[in-house]
């Protein structure tokens, strides 16, 4: 994910353009300038780049998928409605994270039934639709009634095609501070938890401070996930991982 060539394209010098720019390069590629269509799109591949990172360690191929985000790229570029007051990056991204999906969700070792493959892809066609109307995301309810079926139908297809998330994927990054979903799971029996009770940790905890003893107690007697946590004493939850790293380390350093 690190690569800076991908398919041949160097993305570390890839050029920028003002919303002025932007803006001028659409009315001239609703005219039908092809020459302004290429422009535009080179220099919004960030975008798919930007994305890339949401996908890390689903597919072998970087380039691959780099490849299938510039395909939502030009399917946003090509759809885009100028008259409506929303920026493009706010549109094109939902179409490039929608793309990749789809070609994740075709490349899946886990079978799903025709019909209930279907009628996912009749859900997310209709989703691209209204999203083209109305410039939003739509509801659950909105693609169901669209579609005239139930809304747990919706569900349940949409359920059976979404791709399975690992307990170490990335949610949240602050600078150096990465939270990781398994950081948001509370579990009351976990090894760490059994870990902090089955040894004196008297010692170790009296060189923590109050805060940090706080949030120990909080996450591995009490069992709150980080986000619980960070409610309760009032401060972000990357603040409450930076924490509670620093009060783990201390503590391993006393033992």
């Amino acid at each position: 994910m690190g690569k800076v060539v991908i398919t041949g394209v160097d993305t570390n010098h890839l050029p920028k353009l003002s919303g002025k720019e932007q803006a001028e390069l659409m009315i001239k590629i609703k005219a039908g300038d092809d020459v302004a269509r290429e422009q535009f799109a080179v220099c919004n591949m960030r975008l798919v780049l930007s994305v890339l990172q949401r996908f890390r360690g689903r597919c072998n191929s970087t380039d691959d998928l780099f490849q299938v985000g510039c395909i939502g790229l030009m399917k946003a570029i090509d759809n885009f409605d100028i008259s409506q007051n929303v920026k493009f990056s706010t549109y094109a991204v939902p179409m490039i994270i929608g793309e990749i999906k789809r070609y994740l969700r075709d490349n899946n070792s886990v079978r799903v039934s025709r019909s209930l493959r279907d009628t996912a892809y009749k859900v997310l066609k209709a989703r691209e639709e209204l999203i083209n109307t109305n410039s939003e995301e739509p509801s659950v309810d909105l693609v169901a009634e669209y579609l005239d079926i139930p809304v747990s139908e919706v569900a349940i297809a949409l359920e059976a095609i979404s791709e399975p998330m690992s307990l170490g994927d990335p949610v949240y990054n602050d600078g150096d501070d990465t939270i990781y979903l398994i950081d948001q799971v509370s579990d009351s029996k976990d090894s760490e938890e059994k870990w902090v009770e089955n040894i004196n940790l008297k010692d170790a905890l009296s060189k923590l401070d109050e805060r940090e003893k706080e949030i120990v107690m909080l996450r591995y007697y009490v069992g709150k996930t980080q986000m619980e946590v960070s409610e309760e004493i009032g401060i972000s939850q990357a603040q409450v991982s930076r924490l509670e790293k620093n009060a783990i380390k201390e503590i391993k350093k006393a033992f």
